[in-house]
């Protein structure tokens, strides 16, 4: 636990990092600095992208995450395994591309009348397929040899710096806009040759084939593991993506717009599991390895209840701020307010069930978990159907919720009965409750005229009710420790 914990704190920090330059970003310039159609634009791009890389990748993300714990010899470079990787990749690049143009009659067809924009910027894609394919190889590698951290500071830290960058150089007319888009597009794929140069460094790079390990059983595993990794990494994208697509596709690129801006406000809530979920999967792999129930139960119930504690204060403080985030968006933005809140209760549900994706997917019923997403996929494209065209965008938004609470629960119930993980006990009623009072003290606070005042004191209250509550109800033992620690050093 000493590993996922120290990582988790330090992938943490620069997620926050991350999410303050975000912030600065995503939240006050592009909205003020781009147009609707704009900002729909970005999203579209990255919503594409992501969608053929995770079909690109050919599900082998699974394999490293599952299977790299039998090649795991740093001697021996790990038996070839990066060379197996990478040629997968290239071969699912090359297919996808062929795809790409295949549908791009579909697509263009799909987006011309409400979407103008985004067809004359489509090629952009392919560029952008490339390098978040094998960014997703390099960083999952990175993540199976203990280190989850490189990745999540190269692409939640350093590629929203460079993206803050690149907007302040078009606010301030240094570039036009279609310089700025390649500067976009740069800064995205940067991340992909700095994680390759690091691993270079640090003499884990290496493509020297090693075929020595691939046994028919082997082979037939990562093969076995591969097809339902693609229906899982492919169903995870699109559950994530499909809505601004389809929002695009219904109703227009600006309102993918206005839905891709207050979307990021309520995703906040999920930063915390980010480290977390990627040092846990190596971890966890082991432990099904070594058949260690005890502390695969152990993690699971930790990761419940830490995110769920560190995803009530953000939800809970994003909402009670929820007028003050309107006062920095601009007026056009309004439409999307509950958006946010529907987005976060999506996010909170998600932070509750902790690690619970990775327990299944690594245990002997990975192809269940498969099942699993593939019900989510057509619960989240269903329920956009129904949604979109009576609520717009926050239809959207409600449809992720409802899906995600019923996927969860089903998670829920298979974990319970066939490995009797239960993870949730009397301390969550002391994490509603200190939810709860500490909304609604931050609610009936009255307004400052200084909307950033405002924000500071307000969130300060919210925060110091409801650490109060976690910390004298020693809800989490992980956390009094560190509070306890801290305390002491500032003392010294």
């Amino acid at each position: 636990m000493g590993i996922i914990q120290k990582q988790a704190i330090k992938g943490t920090i620069y997620s926050y990092l991350g999410v303050l330059i975000g912030f600065i970003t995503t939240g006050i310039l592009f909205p003020r600095i781009l147009t609707t159609d704009e900002n729909g634009l970005l999203k579209l791009l990255i919503s594409y992208s992501l969608i053929f890389a995770q079909f690109a990748s050919l599900g082998f993300n699974s394999v490293t995450t599952r299977l790299f714990t039998y090649f795991r010899d740093h001697k021996k470079s790990h038996h070839g395994f990066l060379f197996i990787a990478f040629m997968v990749a290239f071969g699912g690049f090359i297919i996808i591309i062929i795809a790409f143009f295949l549908l791009k009659p579909i697509i263009i067809s799909n987006s011309i009348d409400k979407s103008a924009l985004f067809v004359e910027y489509l090629y952009y894609v392919i560029p952008l397929i490339f390098f978040t394919l094998f960014f997703s190889i390099l960083d999952n590698y990175y993540k199976v040899l203990y280190n989850a951290v490189r990745g999540t500071f190269l692409k939640e830290f350093l590629q929203r710096l460079l993206i803050l960058f690149s907007v302040i150089l078009y606010y301030f007319n240094l570039l036009n806009f279609n310089f700025f888009i390649i500067a976009y597009v740069t800064a995205i794929c940067l991340p992909t040759i700095i994680i390759s140069i690091s691993l270079i460094f640090e003499k884990q790079f290496s493509l020297k084939p090693d075929f020595s390990l691939l046994s028919k059983e082997m082979s037939r595993s990562m093969i076995s593991v591969s097809v339902y990794g693609i229906l899982i990494s492919s169903s995870g994208i699109l559950i994530l993506n499909i809505d601004s697509i389809m929002i695009n596709s219904m109703i227009g690129i600006s309102q993918t717009g206005i839905y891709a801006i207050t979307f990021f406000f309520g995703t906040i809530i999920l930063i915390p599991s980010r480290s977390l979920t990627k040092i846990s999967a190596a971890v966890i792999a082991d432990a099904w390895k070594e058949k260690n129930l005890i502390l695969i139960k152990d993690i699971y119930y930790k990761s419940c209840l830490n995110q769920l504690i560190f995803a009530g204060l953000l939800f809970i403080g994003i909402w009670a701020n929820i007028n003050n985030i309107f006062k920095i968006l601009p007026p056009e933005y309004e439409p999307g307010k509950y958006v946010i809140f529907f987005i976060g209760i999506s996010s909170l549900i998600q932070m509750a069930s902790g690690v619970s994706n990775i327990v299944i997917f690594n245990s002997k019923y990975y192809k269940v978990h498969t099942y699993f997403m593939l019900i989510l996929v057509v619960l989240i494209i269903t329920t956009n159907l129904i949604f979109i065209p009576k609520y717009g965008i926050v239809g959207a938004a409600m449809a992720s919720a409802l899906s995600n609470l019923v996927f969860n629960l089903i998670k829920f119930i298979f974990l319970y009965f066939k490995f009797k993980m239960q993870p949730f006990d009397r301390k969550y009623f002391i994490i509603i409750i200190a939810a709860g009072l500490s909304y609604i003290i931050g609610y009936l606070m009255p307004e400052i005229k200084n909307y950033i005042f405002d924000i500071i004191i307000r969130s300060a209250i919210i925060a110091l009710i409801y650490c109060s509550f976690i910390l004298i109800f020693k809800v989490s033992d992980e956390l009094n420790q560190k509070f306890f620690q801290i305390f002491k050093f500032i003392k010294k």
